[in-house]
């Protein structure tokens, strides 16, 4: 099973913006994800085609399970 920690932004143009992050350590804490999230802001990592990241709009597991068909 596929698991994946979406980071959810807002962009410049107020568009929602995701980056992805996969295999993440398990039991992240809130505080600690957010505080990822305003260093990314702050130090403009990743610009976007509606400008630069301005703010966190949240963080979700998102987990995917693949069968194969025989």
């Amino acid at each position: 099973m596929e698991k994946n920690l979406e980071l959810i932004f807002k962009n410049a143009d107020g568009k929602t913006c995701t980056l992805t992050v996969k295999e993440p350590a398990e039991n992240l804490e809130l505080t600690r994800v957010k505080a990822v999230q305003e260093k990314i802001i702050a130090d403009n990592v990743f610009g976007t085609s509606g400008g630069d990241l301005k703010e966190a709009a949240g963080a979700q597991y998102v987990t995917k399970s693949v069968e194969a068909l025989a």
